[in-house]
């Protein structure tokens, strides 16, 4: 009897090192990819080549980022984005500072009109595209219930955050593999890896984004074009209502610098195809995927929202007293 109690203690302790043991490996190499390793140079998809980066959101936030830093690698731009004035002006500071090719093109992705990305095909279609950013998003004005959520709004963020990436890799795909090369970047959020209530649709395309990196990021390996899912927490930005950096929360210049400096590095996602490049957004991830249960997170993220929805209605409420008074 004692050497069987004795066996299975020692089995036990065994399991439990062995599972620690690789906690701990997986921490290791996050912290080697975050702080320490590189990715894929941009090179590869032919900055100061001649090749084009193609960005979606392009005028406001990490969009424009992205437009900026990429022209700074010295690849043109394709600017697609909504408002004509707005392209023109960051089209006019990318030439200004950067003194490389740009081109835009107005489209508004919650109408998904199948007539302008004909047209926008068009243009892609005369150019050597090296880099695709799915970057064009919209969200939830405040965290609402589904059964109370605007139609319109849900297929708003159907439209442009699903829809919008599907139809802009299908643009570029026939010539990055052709040309057997190409990095297609979609930026994702932590509201896909958690599902977060009071955020349903957007959680759900998130979700969805992750997914789909996934499933056409082994499809196309063979072709030799990277697919990269970007896991993201919340930026400074004009979409996510955060003003004021923090820690955990960057300005998008440190962000859009750690993604395209972390091409092929997971940086603390456990998922194929999918990087968490910010530092702390890679630990934060890490964490999720060690620490507590799926469902432990999920209330988490309700109770989090539940927070965020009560604020804003009551700000709702002071505006409209303070409409009413003015009246």
């Amino acid at each position: 009897m004692f050497s069987s109690n004795c066996w299975v203690t020692t089995a036990l302790a065994a399991v439990g090192l062995a599972f620690i043991g690789y906690r701990v490996l997986t921490l290791l190499k996050t912290l080697l990819e975050l702080y320490v390793l590189k990715g894929i140079s941009l090179k590869k998809f032919g900055a100061g080549q001649g090749a084009w980066a193609v960005i979606t959101g392009a005028t406001d936030g990490i969009g424009k980022e992205f437009a900026a830093q990429l022209a700074k690698h010295k690849l043109n731009v394709l600017l697609v984005s909504r408002t004509q004035s707005k392209l023109d002006a960051v089209a006019q500071q990318l030439i200004d500072e950067h003194h490389v090719e740009v081109k835009t093109f107005a489209l508004d992705f919650t109408v998904g009109n199948d007539a302008d990305f004909q047209r926008l095909g068009q243009v892609i279609n005369g150019l050597n595209v090296g880099v695709l950013v799915n970057n064009v998003g919209t969200n939830h004005e405040i965290p609402t219930p589904f059964a109370e959520e605007d139609e319109k709004l849900i297929n708003d963020i159907v439209e442009v955050n699903i829809k919008g990436a599907l139809k802009m890799t299908r643009l570029v795909l026939p010539h990055m593999r052709e040309k057997r090369s190409g990095l297609i970047l979609n930026l994702g959020s932590f509201a896909g890896l958690v599902p977060t209530p009071y955020l349903s649709v957007y959680s759900a395309g998130k979700a969805f984004l992750s997914t789909w990196s996934q499933a056409i990021g082994k499809e196309l390996a063979k072709d030799g074009i990277v697919v990269e899912h970007l896991n993201t927490y919340f930026v400074v930005s004009a979409m996510s209502k955060v003003r004021r950096p923090t820690l955990a929360i960057p300005l998008v210049k440190p962000y859009v610098s750690s993604a395209l400096s972390k091409i092929g590095l997971r940086c603390g996602a456990n998922i194929p195809f999918t990087s968490t490049p910010y530092h702390i957004h890679g630990l934060m991830n890490w964490a999720i995927n060690t620490i507590g249960t799926n469902g432990f997170w999920v209330n988490q993220n309700f109770a989090i929202q539940t927070d965020i929805r009560r604020r804003a209605l009551r700000k709702r409420e002071r505006e409209a007293a303070a409409l009413r008074k003015s009246d």
